[in-house]
């Protein structure tokens, strides 16, 4: 009988646990992991993704990390940027406790997170003079929530597959972060939420060496191709 050495899996789950999806217009929902864009110049998003994201330490919202559902806000940044200097980062977004911020001097405006909120959100069309373009946008407290996972625009296609690389690097394990998951956040390979008290190791495929999460759907093995 000849043996065959095999690694990889191919599964389907039937439960509720991925990351949802919603619409710029859709009111993010507590607890909630969604697909955001956050646009900065290149060398910025060099240091954003090695490093991790920073509190803006002020702003329309207070301090916090400005993103949006948007891709089309997102790429309006750095106001003052050349075109040529934009990059839109996409990330995955812990949203937590969202409050509501859809009106001029908001009460809430800039002390949402004293109140126990963990992002604001200001919804599309909602007559702020302080956001003229009317487009979705949000702010995160905890930088901790937000994760690179692609470059969803860039100057060039140098700059793209460099910033590209460097996210992978990052996925992968070989940079900051390691091999633990954020808690709280979406893991970045199985794309399926986490929680505090279980966050996702990762681990090396036997095989082709490449770092994969056991809650993946599919894990196609170079090394038994």
């Amino acid at each position: 009988m000849m043996s065959v050495t095999f690694f990889g899996w191919d599964v389907v789950y039937d439960d509720k646990s991925l990351v949802l999806e919603l619409g710029a217009e859709q009111e993010p929902q507590k607890g909630g992991a969604y697909t955001m864009y956050h646009g900065t110049n290149v060398q910025t998003a060099r240091l954003i993704i090695t490093n991790g994201f920073r509190q803006s330490p002020d702003g329309m919202l207070g301090p916090g990390v400005y993103v949006s559902r948007n891709q089309r806000k997102a790429e309006r940044y750095p106001l003052k940027a050349s075109p040529s200097d934009r990059v839109v980062l996409q990330l995955r977004v812990n949203a937590g406790r969202v409050k509501r911020i859809d009106k001029d001097n908001h009460p809430m405006q800039k002390s949402w997170n004293a109140a126990g909120y963990d992002t604001a959100w200001v919804p599309p069309n909602c007559g702020m003079q302080s956001v003229p373009s009317g487009l979705e946008e949000d702010c995160v407290f905890d930088p901790q929530r937000v994760v690179v996972t692609s470059i969803a625009k860039a100057p060039n296609p140098t700059i793209l597959a460099e910033l590209k690389q460097l996210v992978s690097q990052m996925r992968a394990g070989t940079g900051r972060g390691g091999d633990m998951q954020v808690a709280g956040a979406v893991c970045t390979l199985c794309r399926r939420k986490t929680t505090p008290d279980h966050t996702h190791t990762l681990h090396p495929c036997w095989g082709c060496g490449q770092n994969i999460c056991t809650l993946m759907t599919k894990h196609t093995c170079s090394a038994s191709a």
